[in-house]
């Protein structure tokens, strides 16, 4: 008989799997049709499908129709008011079957302050099921079949998470980390008894201590965190990049915020270019992920637990706050055009219904329905119209990186009054001496040719840019003043209002030296 390595085994195994999912593209409507049913017929019991009426019109054949006319709406303030606030109180049955025993608190990056976001236990399936998916898709990037039996690095919030007596409370990542998935337990670092330390300081340290242990090849988490993380070890142990410890290091799948502003600091402490592969994984769902090399846009996610809308991201639709406007139609996966800017909506295995879930994304290739995260309904800037989307910025500052030759750890942005006009304020963050006013004249071009109505606007309404180079390390200090110190928050890209207040109060104490 033919013996058979367990990395040979292993990687066939998975192209077999990806195999599997061939199918639901083939006629995407269809299968969100179906998902749409699926879901609806699990919660027709509860408070929210009776309120509805789920069993009048499930069955009919323009099920999508029927259920974008009976259901409104929901951002999470609406959500959380009018439904969600009784599954705090142990109420079963409210929106999903059941109870909800687990919450993920969110950074809330707008609106509230925490958002307390349901995940069930058919959720977590669903989030594991599309992690599998993703990993499925490995082979497609001609990687040595040992690099799968090496170990993995995840770096995310704690899993030691709050009890508050009817349901536990904490960030996402450390919630799934809590029971890694049977297939990854083999390989999971930095194990069980570190991602239980509440302390993200401590969970360094630890990880630090053990770093020369774990032969590491792949690597997740958000690109800020998985930097400093990475800075950490390198400085414990006093080497010049992380591969002068984990050698074989070779994937690093990045999510939660765009990656490319940090790909030239990154580069400075890795001695060969990793492999990227970027997921679009949220509190409230896995929504997508990138399954080629070829392009850096993510394939939707079909058949598993979430039914999408897409609504077009623009002045009919939204005020200028990002608030969505009455009359706001929704669109379905069969009717998304390329290069348009779109609200999502989701309706999931967790209990969000026609959810604005805040994020805005747009279709590179509409047959693979593969995507790429634009910006935030909110996160935006447009005082006198220049309609700047954080995607503009994030591929502005790239573009002014490359031109330049400079690395930017960081970035934020906001409005500021420029005697009777507007203009932009830009905190960049490096530890280079760099000319301020080389780099705003640089990124002022290319924002110019990335946006019509930027280039608008600049020669009427809105003045130069300003620029202001803080160290690295002061945005890692802001998150640590204000509690945000876990492997899950982001910085927020734009900032406003109430943020605007504190952001300010922090920098002028930093500059000031107190």
């Amino acid at each position: 008989m033919p013996s058979y390595k367990p990395k040979d085994v292993l990687k066939k195994g998975i192209k077999a799997f990806a195999k599997t999912f061939e199918e639901e593209y083939r006629s995407p409507l269809a299968s969100q049709r179906r998902t749409l049913r699926q879901l609806m017929r699990q919660a027709g019991h509860t408070a929210f499908g009776q309120h509805y009426r789920f069993s009048k019109f499930i069955e009919r054949k323009d099920l999508i129709e029927a259920f974008q006319s009976e259901v409104p709406f929901h951002d999470y303030d609406k959500i959380f008011r009018e439904w969600w606030h009784r599954l705090l109180e142990g109420e079963p049955d409210v929106c999903w079957k059941g109870k909800v025993q687990y919450f993920g608190l969110s950074s809330g990056t707008t609106g509230a302050s925490s958002k307390y976001i349901p995940v069930t236990s058919e959720m977590t399936k669903s989030m594991r099921l599309a992690g599998l998916r993703m990993f499925a898709c490995l082979p497609k990037y001609k990687l040595p079949a040992n690099l799968y039996l090496k170990k993995w690095l995840m770096i995310g919030g704690s899993a030691s998470l709050e009890n508050r007596g009817e349901y536990f409370v904490g960030d996402l990542s450390g919630i799934n980390s809590r029971n890694p998935p049977l297939w990854i337990r083999p390989y999971f670092k930095p194990g069980r008894d570190i991602v239980f330390l509440k302390d993200w300081d401590q969970r360094m340290k630890r990880i630090a201590e053990h770093a020369k242990e774990w032969d590491i090849s792949i690597v997740t988490g958000i690109p800020s965190w998985v930097q400093l993380a990475f800075e950490y070890v390198i400085d414990y142990h006093g080497v010049d990049t992380i591969h002068d410890i984990w050698p074989n290091l070779t994937v690093f799948v990045t999510g939660g915020t765009a990656f490319e502003p940090y790909r030239k600091s990154l580069r400075k402490i890795t001695k060969k270019e990793l492999i990227y592969q970027d997921s679009y994984l949220a509190s409230e769902g896995f929504i997508a992920y990138q399954s080629r090399p070829e392009t850096h846009a993510m394939k939707l996610v079909l058949s598993n637990g979430i039914f999408y809308e897409f609504i077009p991201f623009n002045d009919d639709n939204f005020d200028d706050d990002g608030n969505i406007l009455p009359g706001a139609k929704a669109i379905t996966v069969a009717e998304v055009e390329e290069g348009v800017d779109y609200a999502l909506l989701i309706t999931t295995c967790a209990g969000a219904w026609r959810y604005l879930i805040g994020d805005t994304i747009k279709f590179k290739d509409k047959e693979r329905l593969e995507l790429v995260i634009t910006g935030r309904t909110k996160h935006f800037l447009s005082v006198c119209g220049e309609h700047l989307s954080v995607d503009n910025m994030n591929q502005g500052i790239k573009k002014m990186e490359d031109e330049l030759d400079v690395a930017i750890g960081e970035f934020v942005v906001h409005a500021i009054k420029s005697g009777n006009h507007f203009a932009h304020r830009w905190y960049l963050g490096s530890d280079e001496q760099l000319d301020a006013g080389q780099i705003a004249t640089t990124l002022d071009k290319h924002l110019k040719e990335l946006n019509d109505d930027y280039r608008t606007e600049r020669s009427a309404m809105l003045g130069e840019p300003e620029v202001v180079i803080i160290p690295c390390s002061w945005f890692v200090d802001w998150q640590r003043e204000f509690g945000k110190m876990n492997g899950q928050s982001k910085i927020p890209r734009v900032i406003k209002k109430e943020k605007l207040n504190q952001w300010n109060t922090f920098i002028n104490a930093k500059m000031s030296g107190s």
